[in-house]
């Protein structure tokens, strides 16, 4: 589609992978592999043993390079996955220009399968041609101007100047030089080529002793062409008891792990570059390491040509203490000179910073379901405390505040109990009892949240509940009066245990002023003081079974409000004299149902009130709303406290509620 080769998409695709690998951080380290490009390509393999280490399922290529007598490099290339190698040149040509200011071209000259112990291997050889870029002046044209002449003199000058630096900061050498050998060295000094151009000097013979070798590197084994074992470090030998026979296969001790080549002397040559890793063989350790993890030695071979031997220098593979410790070894096995020591000490104290930060984030992680649980565990307290006290008196405690009694100017208050309670106690098991009286005020409690009434106390068959108290409004008699038709439908749901008859209840109503705080500490309650209090009771007392009783001033609250209300007439009530009470039959405008919030969710309200209504918020929404009327009626109650030493009047201490208190 493209109109273009594979092998030139792959040799792109190479160059582009040499900057992906930069870019993600991989720059320093490839940089530092070699100071050419023959050191970097021998340098590859070892990079991909370490990257090994992290990405376990790398399947990576090998490299070996040889120098060939004109100068041109052959590049063997060695991988499982066929018809790749057109990555390499770009991979090649792309490293030669950046690190190395190189050009390079290669061509393919053989290109074979061979079979190795994972199976065949493509074995692609490169030509590779190396170019130095040079720097070249532009060419001026003829007859140039005297700015010209100038400007090349100056450069003249420079060059010149930047030489004489050079030379003087060459060392001294006794021997007379050549002009122009003096001038090649200090190009050859300005181009950073002295490296280079370093030979080394070898001794005319090894400075030594056999000992001092064995000693010095203990762990190392040199074998012949035919895998015979000539010579071995003294650690080596502690572990591997059969390497103290000489002439042994060193096959039949040990297998090759890494790269994934068959034992022997040229497929060992071919990845001569590479870090091989040998494991030894189970079967042939001793008894007592048999059961043990096998020991496995990682290091560089190094072929010696006079002696038609390979040496393979190499350390234990180790990672942390726990893996010395299940070989059997200790630090001192290891020389002081071999880093192995150190990245096991920095890989183990890694291990324990790795296993601290695991430690902390179980803790978070334990401190997050701790903080979930209690949050639940608060929700619940909260919701507890809320049926216990008003909202926003809760609010003030749980601050630490102290709460102020408050007055209320006008608020209806409501007593009920249950006709001949006495004679069903005397005649029925104690949990009949509970179970009658739960029954019915979890139906009565229910009535509370409908029509928006704050249920003060239940003590025996008393229940009271109070309207406009602790959150002012104006429709208090109406939400009453409506709860207390509730209570009487309800009433008919629940059976005396001794007749199964539905039970009869006595309500009664009043309205007037109030003094509303809390009182005690242990076990604190919202209670209401005043004559209010006395006079519901009162109601409630000279009631009628299955009647609402109200006093003139419920009557009047409730006057062309939508009740049916029929007059009783005159009365003696107790403490009171004589008094001119109504009895409350229905809501003119709503139904049983409603009254009974089956069909509806909000609370019923009076025609004026339902003019009013605003529609509710959430809880938090409701929680302000309660503590800005809270602090609004401790405003209203302008410092108003309880007398001092509870010192009530005579009618509030002669009250049914604080009798029952």
């Amino acid at each position: 589609m493209l109109n273009v080769s594979s092998e030139v998409v792959l040799k792109l695709f190479g160059e582009y992978f040499f900057s992906f690998c930069k870019m993600s951080g991989y720059d320093r380290m490839l940089r530092t592999l070699g100071g050419n490009l023959m050191e970097f390509i021998e340098n590859l393999d070892a990079l991909h043993s370490y990257l090994a280490l992290s990405y376990q399922e790398m399947n990576a290529p090998s490299f070996r390079v040889e120098r060939r007598e004109d100068g041109k490099m052959l590049l063997h290339y060695y991988s499982d996955r066929r018809g790749l190698c057109h990555i390499v040149p770009g991979i090649i040509e792309a490293v030669a220009k950046d690190f190395f200011n190189s050009q390079v071209s290669m061509t393919i000259l053989n290109q074979s399968e061979e079979e190795e112990r994972t199976g065949k291997k493509e074995h692609v050889v490169f030509l590779v041609i190396q170019k130095t870029h040079l720097v070249k002046r532009k060419a001026r044209p003829a007859g140039g101007t005297s700015t010209d002449k100038t400007h090349d003199k100056e450069e003249m000058e420079e060059a010149l100047r930047k030489m004489k630096a050079k030379y003087s900061a060459l060392p001294h050498c006794s021997g007379r030089r050549t002009h122009w050998e003096i001038l090649r060295s200090i190009v050859m000094f300005g181009q950073g080529n002295l490296v280079s151009s370093f030979t080394p000097f070898y001794p005319s013979k090894l400075w030594i002793e056999e000992k001092a070798f064995c000693n010095a590197f203990p762990f190392h084994i040199v074998f012949d062409g035919a895998l015979r074992v000539k010579q071995s470090g003294v650690n080596i030998q502690k572990f591997v008891p059969g390497l103290q026979t000489m002439d042994i296969q060193l096959n039949e001790y040990f297998s090759i792990i890494h790269p994934q080549v068959t034992f022997t002397i040229d497929s060992i040559k071919k990845f001569i570059n590479s870090q091989f890793v040998l494991k030894t063989r189970r079967e042939m350790m001793p008894e007592s390491s048999k059961n043990q993890p096998m020991l496995k030695l990682r290091g560089q071979m190094l072929w010696m040509d006079a002696l038609g031997c390979m040496v393979y220098l190499c350390s234990p593979k180790l990672r942390s203490l726990q893996e010395l410790e299940e070989r059997g070894m200790h630090i001192a096995d290891i020389a002081q000179h071999d880093t192995t020591r150190d990245l096991i000490l920095l890989n183990q104290q890694r291990l324990a910073e790795i296993e601290l930060s695991n430690q902390l984030e179980r803790k978070k992680e334990e401190l997050r379901i701790l903080s979930r649980t209690l949050e639940v565990e608060k929700k619940k307290t909260e919701t507890l405390l809320y049926a216990m006290l008003p909202r926003h008196v809760a609010n003030q405690l749980k601050e630490g505040k102290k709460v102020e009694a408050g007055e209320f100017k006008e608020c209806t208050i409501l007593f009920s109990d249950v006709v001949t309670f006495t004679y069903i106690c005397a005649a029925c098991e104690p949990i009949q009892i509970v179970n009658m009286l739960n029954s019915m005020y979890s139906k009565f409690d229910r009535l509370t949240s409908i029509h928006d009434v704050y249920k003060v106390e239940t003590i025996g068959d008393a229940y009271m509940v109070v309207g406009g108290v602790p959150i002012p409004a104006d429709s208090h008699a109406e939400r009453v009066a409506n709860f207390a038709l509730g209570m009487r439908i309800a009433a008919r749901e629940v059976t005396n245990p001794i007749t199964g008859d539905p039970i009869q209840i006595r309500v009664g109503i009043h309205t007037g002023p109030v003094l509303a705080g809390v009182v005690g500490e242990k076990m604190p309650r919202y209670c209401l003081f005043g004559d209010t209090v006395n006079t519901a009771s009162r109601m409630e007392s000279h009631g009628v079974p299955n009647h609402i009783h109200l006093s003139p001033t419920s009557y009047r609250a409730l006057e062309n409000k939508g009740f049916e209300i029929s007059e009783r007439g005159e009365i003696e009530v107790k403490g009171k004299g004589r008094m001119s009470t109504f009895f409350l039959l229905k809501n003119l405008q709503a139904s049983e149902d409603e009254i009974m919030g089956r069909e509806l969710k909000e609370p019923l309200l009076s025609v004026e009130d339902k003019e009013e209504t605003v529609d509710g918020g959430d809880d938090d929404t409701m929680e302000a709303e309660s503590r800005r009327l809270g602090a609004a009626v401790q405003e209203k109650s302008q410092g108003t406290t309880l007398p001092p030493g509870g010192d009530l009047s005579n009618e509030a201490i002669n009250s049914k509620f604080c009798h029952l208190l």
